[in-house]
């Protein structure tokens, strides 16, 4: 079956310090690779999560596939047509984010009202004399009352206006929704009532879900495949409970040993996720990884692990991976 979103390489990258520097001194400006050579393909229907530290690339992943930032490198291919950079508005509408502070991303002075029914006129998304209802139930969508129309953000709690930002996205019809890290700035007895909400409405609506997250039980309550990404790689792709029963990379192993759990207990060898991961200027040789894997080998930092498995659902970027192979350390790792 063809897939909805297919990513191919896609490469992005940051300028980093001054180009005029670099050039009066006859160097290259230099540029960090924010993201680096993804391939992903996205199903319609589909629910993805995708989880990393800080700095993994995960949030530029998503900016890129809305068209926020240029990609250096890769294509993007939705329904069969190359996305370039400069894309239509009916392409627009079709991959919406909601983004991680509602407080930041809904205009201050504007009600809420106003925000949905300037969308709703620019995009020409129903006849001009329904766009006050469909406003009102848009609302309703994200299971807010409509009387919250001609309210401003500031009166409003952080789960209503992340709903809010919710009903934006919705307010263009899109087949992708793209959530970063839109729980995370929720009180957590909130999350579980977003959480469900975009659960229900990738179900009603035929949605295509990318829940980017660092928290582990997020992703794995409204996933059915994890993607685990470090320093601008996918490092593990795979069916979420496969991932969480037997995780098959050092790194999403380290990442699930780091994550609280209310019993404090952890499985005999698991060890937790030590050190900071390096800057994406100086990434290491090798596996990216292996500074801080404890199972590193001489191999590891010589020889970029591919990221392979037993079958195109079960893929990951280590040298140990497939079959499971018990190895001794090296140096400086036990």
């Amino acid at each position: 079956m063809t897939a909805l979103l297919e990513i191919r390489g896609l490469t992005v990258r940051f300028r980093s310090g001054s180009a005029l520097v670099a050039r009066v001194r006859g160097r290259p400006a230099p540029a960090l690779t924010a993201v680096d050579g993804v391939d992903l393909d996205l199903a319609r229907g589909a629910s993805v999560g995708i989880v990393g530290e800080s700095g993994c690339g995960k949030s530029t992943l998503a900016r890129a596939l809305i068209g926020l930032v240029p990609a250096a490198e890769g294509t993007i291919t939705f329904e069969g047509s190359q996305l370039t950079g400069r894309r239509d508005r009916a392409t627009m509408r079709r991959i919406q984010m909601v983004f991680q502070d509602p407080s930041s991303s809904l205009n201050p002075s504007r009600t809420v009202g106003q925000t949905l029914v300037e969308l709703l006129r620019v995009h020409e998304m129903v006849p001009k004399d329904q766009v006050r209802r469909r406003a009102g139930e848009l609302l309703e969508l994200v299971e807010l009352p409509p009387s919250l129309l001609g309210a401003y953000p500031r009166r409003l709690s952080g789960g209503q206006r992340q709903r809010v930002g919710i009903a934006r996205a919705l307010a263009l019809e899109p087949d992708v929704l793209i959530a970063d890290e839109a729980v995370a700035a929720l009180d957590v007895s909130v999350q579980a009532s977003v959480l469900n909400l975009l659960a229900k409405l990738r179900r009603d609506l035929g949605l295509t879900l990318m829940f980017i997250s660092h928290d582990l039980a997020v992703v794995r309550h409204i996933s059915e495949r994890v993607i685990v990404m470090y320093l601008g790689r996918v490092v593990e792709n795979r069916p979420t409970e496969d991932l969480f029963d037997d995780p098959r990379h050092p790194y999403t192993a380290a990442l699930m040993a780091a994550a609280p759990r209310l019993d404090a207990k952890k499985e005999p060898g698991t060890q937790a996720l030590a050190g900071e991961p390096p800057a994406l200027l100086v990434v290491p040789s090798g596996c990216r990884f292996h500074p801080r894997c404890p199972l590193a080998r001489e191999v590891c930092g010589e020889i970029e692990p591919e990221l392979t498995g037993p079958s195109a659902d079960q893929r990951a970027a280590c040298h140990f991976a497939w079959p499971r192979i018990d190895v001794p350390p090296m140096g400086g790792h036990a």
